[in-house]
């Protein structure tokens, strides 16, 4: 894999094609998300593969966006942060979706690598999904992500941000760096 690559042409997709990816890609992606950072070394991910069509159906209505409901696969991600709470008490919670984040990243490089599409869903009526997959009421759904074949490859690309807006040095606001000392 070709990490820049697949960084810098990483993005959300929201016309799939008819083509049904091969489950077996979908699980490899799935698996990168175990690399990922884990405070305590504490695996709080849980994900779930759906292909039933109804259920597919329900989290489209539940996320209020068709076109989530005409792909074959969608990936639930939840977590459950009980053990990082109970280790790291209030920081347990920052942790835990410090970590949902760095997993769901190596997701999206691993599902750029293997020319699958997705879209990062996060708006959504959880009680409905979590009715719809059985999902106990402790767990949290973290983000939902259509997978498929882009329908058509995108031909611009969307600007990303100036570092000048975000980068500071010793302190923040601060846009210039100190000149280093010369050793000779």
């Amino acid at each position: 894999m070709d990490v820049d690559k697949a960084i810098k042409e990483r993005h959300s997709v929201r016309k799939f094609s008819n083509k049904k990816p091969d489950w077996r890609k979908i699980i490899e992606c799935v698996d990168a998300m175990r690399y990922a950072p884990m405070a305590g070394n504490n695996f709080t991910l849980k994900i779930i593969i759906v292909e039933d069509k109804e259920k597919i159906q329900q989290i489209a209505d539940a996320c209020q966006q068709n076109f989530i409901g005409i792909v074959n696969y969608i990936v639930v991600v939840c977590s459950d942060n009980k053990r990082l709470v109970n280790a790291y008490e209030e920081k347990g919670e920052k942790f835990n979706r410090q970590q949902v984040g760095a997993a769901m990243e190596n997701f999206l490089l691993e599902i750029e690598d293997k020319g699958l599409a997705t879209c990062w869903v996060g708006y959504f009526e959880e009680n409905m999904i979590k009715r719809s997959l059985r999902i106990p009421s402790e767990i949290q759904v973290e983000a939902i992500f259509p997978i498929g074949y882009e329908f058509e490859k995108q031909k611009t690309k969307r600007e990303k941000v100036n570092m000048d807006g975000v980068l500071y040095f010793d302190e923040y606001k601060n846009k210039k760096m100190k000149k280093p000392n010369r050793v000779d």
